[in-house]
């Protein structure tokens, strides 16, 4: 992965504590409902649980409270008999509260970090975990510090493992993710409630830490939100069809000009993926 040279003392942290900060804590009911949906049903990444030798999800950093991990380990039930959710903070009383509704093996809350402690418990040989959701996790960091935090996690995967990581807002109407494997960075994905927004631009303000920064004239990612907002104007008469029509035309004319990969049926929810090769930032 092409990542900056400077180690942070942050990330670099003794293997013996949990690595990273706290997060805010913020924690709403559904709120990353869209991020677990698409993982559900977008084939490949599905593939990566479904195949798994030890179907281990990982949600890094929760929150002050464990709904949406509770919700994570209900919507991918379905991938694996043997699926294990583990939820990871920081914070002892927020694995505390964690720990109140676990139902182990099924669903488990551990103290630990970027560094993932104690997952191979009880596994022999563990291979690393088959999916991790990093959600509003590094919106704290630098963008320096970012880039080391998804070297650190992919390092950790199992060979065929993801790491899904981005930003929503509070109520996840506005999200922004990128999904990892252990070489890198592999696609962006956008998603809204397409009545939500006055443009798809206004999705800039939750692009992942590695982005957020990037999106001024002459980056791929500026170059993307502003054709996404040319297509979303080009798309003005569907709108009488309803917003979610309005966003479905506006992947199609995108689709025209750009690498996108999904279609139709993950266009009418709001969402639109590209890959992480037409909007990589220029690091050199």
């Amino acid at each position: 992965m092409n990542v900056p040279k400077k180690r942070n003392p942050r990330l670099a942290a003794g293997r013996a504590r949990a690595m990273g900060m706290p997060t805010r804590g913020t924690t709403n009911p559904n709120r990353l409902r869209r991020i677990d949906r698409w993982i559900a049903a977008t084939p490949w990444v599905a593939r990566a649980v479904r195949t798994a030798e030890e179907p281990v999800v990982i949600d890094l950093g929760y929150g002050a409270t464990p709904t949406t991990t509770v919700e994570l380990a209900q919507r991918l039930a379905g991938l694996h008999p043997r699926l294990r959710v583990v939820g990871l903070e920081i914070d002892p009383e927020r694995v505390a509260a964690g720990k109140a509704v676990a139902d182990p093996p099924r669903l488990e809350f551990r103290r630990g970090g970027f560094e993932l402690a104690g997952l191979a418990a009880g596994i022999r040989d563990f291979p690393g975990p088959a999916l991790i959701r990093a959600l509003n996790v590094l919106r704290q960091y630098t963008e320096p510090e970012a880039w080391k935090a998804w070297d650190e996690l992919c390092s950790r995967l199992a060979p065929r493992g993801l790491l899904v990581e981005g930003t929503c807002d509070e109520i996840g109407r506005r999200c922004c993710w990128v999904t990892l494997s252990r070489e890198g960075p592999r696609t962006l994905t956008l998603a809204c409630l397409p009545s939500g927004i006055d443009k798809p631009s206004d999705l800039a303000e939750r692009l992942p830490k590695t982005l957020i920064h990037r999106n001024v004239p002459g980056e791929p990612i500026h170059a993307l939100l502003g054709e996404l907002d040319s297509c979303w104007a080009t798309a003005a008469p569907l709108a009488t069809f309803g917003p979610r029509a309005r966003w479905a035309h506006t992947a199609r004319l995108l689709a025209e000009r750009w690498p996108v990969l999904d279609r139709h049926p993950r266009w009418r929810l709001g969402e639109i993926t590209v890959p992480w090769t037409s909007v990589a930032p220029d690091l050199g």
